[in-house]
């Protein structure tokens, strides 16, 4: 149990702090309207996690619960699914963009926008249903309680860099947009990052 909640816990910073749209989208908001935009933003996205970890929750257990091979296949599909993201990742720009001309939103509004992005976007199901069967320390035992156990320690977590970023944004924004080299080598900690976890949840 404590290995796979602390390697749980290493590959879901590592995820946190590679740019994605979502924290790009922190980012964007911080730098141009100010950092409680990008917490009120967080704040929303992480909310909106609360309905994909309760989808993979009682959807996978059930898979579990009927039928042990099939669970095996969904890690399989699994894994590949974060291959393709680390092959896609590869052919991507490295270069990090921000939008400098985000429209101010109030708190409300991003705290609502980030919960509507979260939720209807269907690749976040996907990459839970990838992401967090790797993870279970017990198959044989209470799956959901392990599913909401990991849910809550990825939100938790992605909150607290989330905030970090919206807080430093200041700072950080003037380097990405500069420096060429930060978005390169943040492009191939992405790359590592999925080919680690693929090999992980496989092996």
């Amino acid at each position: 149990m404590t290995e796979s909640i602390l390697a749980f816990i290493a590959a879901t910073a590592i995820l946190a702090f590679s740019p994605g749209p979502d924290n790009i989208y922190v980012l964007t908001q911080s730098v141009v309207n100010g950092s409680r935009s990008g917490l009120a933003t967080t704040a929303g996205l992480i909310t909106g996690c609360i309905v994909h970890t309760t989808l993979v929750a009682f959807g996978i257990s059930a898979v579990i619960a009927t039928s042990p091979h099939l669970f095996l296949a969904i890690k399989i599909a699994g894994a590949a699914y974060l291959l393709y993201i680390a092959y896609k990742v590869y052919g991507a720009d490295a270069h990090i963009t921000l939008a400098e001309g985000a429209p101010k939103k109030s708190y409300s509004a991003l705290f609502k926008q980030g919960i509507i992005m979260n939720i209807l976007n269907p690749k976040v199901t996907i990459f839970f249903l990838a992401f967090f069967p790797g993870f279970l320390w017990d198959p044989n035992d209470n799956t959901v309680y392990q599913f909401y156990t990991l849910g809550f320690i990825f939100m938790l977590e992605s909150f607290i860099i989330f905030g970090g970023i919206a807080l430093v944004a200041g700072r950080i924004a003037p380097v990405l947009k500069r420096n060429d080299t930060a978005g390169i080598l943040l492009k191939w900690l992405q790359i590592f990052v999925f080919i680690g976890i693929a090999i992980f949840i496989l092996f």
